[in-house]
C-alpha cells in the first residue's frame, strides 16, 4: 500500500447487492435492484434503482444521492465561507432538483438547480451573503466533479433582531 499524499483525500465504500437473495438476473423485469452501501464507521445506506428503472420508490437511488451530494457540498462550502467572512448564518434549507434526459443516445444529468433559503442574523450583509453563494459554488468539490451545470437560485432573508 502506498503512502497517502497530503494533496489527496481517499474515500471508499463497499456495495453489496442485497437483492440477490430474491433470485438472480434471469430477466430484466424480475430481479431486485436493492443494494446496501457500507462505509466504515458509518450507518449503512439501503439503496435501489430509481422508480422509473424498476426500483423501490421508498428507498434512495443513485440519482437522489447525487442531487443530495451537490446540495450538501454547497451548504458546507457556503457555511464555511460565511463563518470565515463575517456573515452570521442562522438557517439554511435547500430545495434541490435535477433533470436527467437522453442526450446523444445516453441518459444523463443535464442540470441540477439548488434553491437555498438562507437566513442571516441582523447586522450581516445580505449582498455579501448572496455573493458567497458564487464563491461556494466555485469551491464545492462535488460541483467541480460533474460535467453538467449546477445552478444556484438563493433566497436571502435577514432575521429580525432579538
Amino acid at each position: 500500500m502506498s503512502a497517502q499524499r497530503p494533496d489527496q483525500h481517499h474515500f471508499a465504500c463497499k456495495l453489496v447487492w442485497t437483492g440477490a437473495t430474491k433470485g438472480g438476473t434471469t430477466s430484466y423485469e424480475s430481479y431486485s435492484r436493492e443494494y446496501r452501501i457500507d462505509i466504515e464507521g458509518k450507518p449503512s445506506i439501503r439503496g435501489t434503482a430509481a422508480a422509473v428503472f424498476r426500483g423501490d420508490p421508498t428507498l434512495p437511488d443513485p440519482e437522489d444521492l447525487l442531487v443530495a451530494a451537490l446540495s450538501g457540498c454547497h451548504f458546507l462550502s457556503y457555511a464555511a465561507l460565511c463563518a470565515r467572512g463575517g456573515v452570521n448564518l442562522v438557517s439554511y434549507e435547500d430545495e434541490a432538483s435535477g433533470i436527467m434526459q437522453r442526450v446523444e443516445g445516453v441518459v444523463r444529468f443535464t442540470e441540477v438547480v439548488l434553491r437555498p433559503k438562507v437566513g442571516i442574523a441582523a447586522g450581516s450583509d445580505p449582498d455579501k451573503a448572496r455573493a458567497l453563494h458564487e464563491k461556494a459554488h466555485a469551491i464545492c468539490f462535488i460541483a467541480n466533479s460533474v460535467n453538467f451545470p449546477v445552478r444556484n437560485e438563493p433566497t436571502i432573508a435577514v432575521a429580525a433582531p432579538v
